[in-house]
């Protein structure tokens, strides 16, 4: 018998989650349903959203190709793809989870996209880091938007975000928001207990775009990698409104968003407007905007 859905706020105070946890190295079912047992949780505290880390069925250290592409499936139907595909269905909640996707012969760091009525679609990374190179095609399905009940969605993995181009096309496109699956790494320079990069790269996306920006990483060592964890999300006017968490820790965090709120805030004042003034004149539209005219009048 199915289970009924946990009792949702309104989609004017949609709650979303970023699920912090630490997959084990191939160990693609005891990861799916680890993660299946914080989604639940997740959505027991009304999140209608929840991120997973990048990877997350699989783990990320891969040792070659080919342990790559044994421990990859194809999507939607590969047992990781139904299992979450299912369990965002039984929930009555949207599911961002990062995968390694099989396409015949090609493999992608991707991201499923589910929803209460099932599969809504993958992303694929475009930027791959290290030796992802050597195992991952680089995404070619560009960056969709996925319409939902509550808003616009749109999808970044990890590397993808060092790349303004990423968060400004999406909010050209409409997104409200963007989940971003992460395995992130310490970077040259970085401190334990200091700023991480990944989070000054995520508020400006956020803050310049006027888009909540949703980053569940990973923690833990694999293969002799560290992680840095510290999953946060921030609010679209580029403030943190959960996290960050641990370093170390499973953990999941949830904030409360309002995207009505959030489009009007996109107008800063009387005369600023945090897409509508780029000066289209003086740089080139390739330059990361790019939109088609259907896009560009989805600004709000």
């Amino acid at each position: 018998m199915q289970e009924s859905s946990p009792q949702h706020p309104p989609a004017a105070d949609l709650r979303i989650a970023c699920v912090q946890m630490a997959p084990a190295m191939g160990e693609v079912a005891a990861n799916v349903a680890r993660a299946g047992t914080l989604v639940e949780q997740a959505a027991a505290q009304g999140a209608r959203l929840v991120v997973l880390p990048e990877l997350a069925n699989t783990g990320y250290m891969f040792e070659s190709r080919e342990e790559a592409y044994a421990l990859a499936e194809t999507v939607p139907d590969g047992p990781s793809a139904r299992a979450w595909i299912a369990l965002a269905q039984r929930l009555g909640i949207h599911l961002v989870a990062g995968i390694a996707e099989r396409d015949g012969g090609r493999l992608y760091n991707s991201a499923l996209v589910a929803g209460p009525q099932g599969y809504l679609g993958t992303y694929r990374k475009l930027h791959l880091w290290g030796d992802e190179n050597l195992y991952f095609e680089p995404g070619d399905l560009g960056l969709p938007v996925f319409h939902t009940e509550f808003g616009r969605l749109g999808v970044a993995i990890c590397y993808d975000g060092w790349f303004p181009e990423v968060y400004r096309l999406l909010a050209m496109r409409g997104a409200d928001i963007v989940a971003v699956p992460t395995n992130w790494v310490p970077m040259p320079g970085q401190t334990p207990d200091g700023p991480a990069m990944a989070h000054a790269l995520a508020i400006a996306g956020a803050h310049s775009n006027g888009l909540t920006v949703a980053c569940a990483d990973r923690v833990g060592i694999e293969r002799g990698q560290p992680f840095v964890g510290r999953s946060l999300i921030v609010g679209a006017q580029g403030w943190t409104v959960a996290g960050p968490a641990s370093h170390d820790r499973e953990e999941i965090l949830v904030a409360a968003v309002d995207l009505k709120a959030a489009r009007r805030a996109r107008q800063l004042n009387a005369f600023n407007h945090v897409l509508r003034d780029r000066r289209r004149d003086v740089y080139d539209e390739m330059l990361g905007a790019g939109p088609s005219p259907a896009a560009d009048r989805t600004v709000t």
